[in-house]
C-alpha cells in the first residue's frame, strides 16, 4: 500500500488543509472501493493510521482509504465556523477523484468514522444516501443535542454556540434522527458501541429508530468503552460486514 499525506488549498474552507490517503499498490485505482475514514474530536487525520491497523485491513481487501482533517468541527457547516460538511461530502470526493482517479460512483464509496467521526459518517450517508454504498459508525455521537446533556460533555458550550448558533439546537439538517426518518432510502448501516461507553444509550436509541424504519443495519454492542482497541475491532467487523471475510 502507498500512504500519502496531502497538503492542498481547499476552496470551500478557503485555507490550506491536509488529508491522508492509503492506496492499493496494484490494479486500477478507479476500480477500488473507497472508504472515507473520519476521525474523532481529539484526533486529526493521522489518528486512524497511528492507532489502528487500518492500512493492513485495506490491503487485505484492495481498498483505498481517504482520511480528512476537520479539527473539532463535528463535520458540519458551522454557523460561526467553517463549512466542513460541504468540504467532506462535496469537495473532497472531487479532489481525490481528480488527484488519484478514485471513483465517484455510489457503489464504490463508503463512509465510516469513530465518535465525532461516527456522527460525520452518518450525517454524510443520511443526507446524501445516493452517494454511499454503506456507512459505519463506531461509538458515534448519534444525538448532537444529547451530547450536551451527558456528564462532562466533550464539547465546550462556546463550541456548541460556534457550531449551531448561541443557544440553538442542532436543527433538522444536523439531527441524525430526523435525517434517518426523512423517507429517503438509506444505505446499509453498521453501528457499534461499547456497553460501558457514555454514548451507548444514544446508540441504542438510534438503532431502535433504524429498526422502526426497516433500514438494513447491524448493531454490535459488547463490553467496552471509548477506546482505540474497541474502534480497531469495530473497523475490522465493519469491513467484514460490507466486504466479507479475509
Amino acid at each position: 500500500m502507498a500512504l500519502l499525506k496531502v497538503e492542498y488549498s481547499s476552496k470551500s474552507l478557503e485555507m490550506a488543509t491536509s488529508f491522508q490517503v492509503v492506496l492499493p499498490d496494484e490494479g486500477d485505482l478507479g476500480q477500488a472501493k473507497v472508504v472515507y475514514l473520519l476521525h474523532g474530536l481529539s484526533d486529526n487525520c493521522t489518528g486512524w493510521t497511528r492507532y489502528t491497523s487500518c492500512e493492513r485491513y485495506a490491503r487485505e481487501r484492495g481498498l483505498a482509504l481517504v482520511i480528512p482533517e476537520v479539527q473539532r468541527s463535528f463535520y458540519i457547516d458551522g454557523v460561526h465556523g467553517l463549512p466542513y460538511f460541504t468540504y467532506v461530502s462535496q469537495e473532497l470526493p472531487q479532489a481525490v477523484h481528480r488527484m488519484f482517479g478514485l471513483s465517484l460512483e455510489r457503489e464504490q464509496n463508503y463512509v465510516m468514522g469513530l465518535s465525532m467521526g461516527g456522527y460525520g459518517a452518518l450525517k454524510c450517508a443520511l443526507t446524501h444516501p445516493e452517494r454511499y454504498a454503506g456507512c459505519g459508525s463506531f461509538s458515534g455521537v448519534t444525538d448532537l443535542d444529547g451530547l450536551g446533556r451527558i456528564p462532562a460533555p466533550p464539547l465546550h458550550q462556546r463550541e456548541f454556540d460556534a457550531l449551531l448558533g448561541t443557544g440553538k439546537p442542532a436543527g433538522a439538517e444536523n439531527n441524525l434522527f430526523s435525517l434517518a426518518a426523512s423517507g429517503k432510502k438509506l444505505p446499509p448501516i453498521y453501528l457499534s458501541c461499547g456497553e460501558e461507553d457514555r454514548l451507548y444509550p444514544m446508540n441504542v436509541s438510534f438503532a431502535a429508530l433504524l429498526e422502526r424504519q426497516k433500514a438494513q443495519y447491524r448493531f454490535d454492542h459488547r463490553r467496552g468503552d471509548h477506546t482505540w482497541d474497541f474502534w480497531d475491532r469495530s473497523l475490522q467487523d465493519c469491513m467484514e460486514f460490507f466486504f466479507g471475510k479475509k
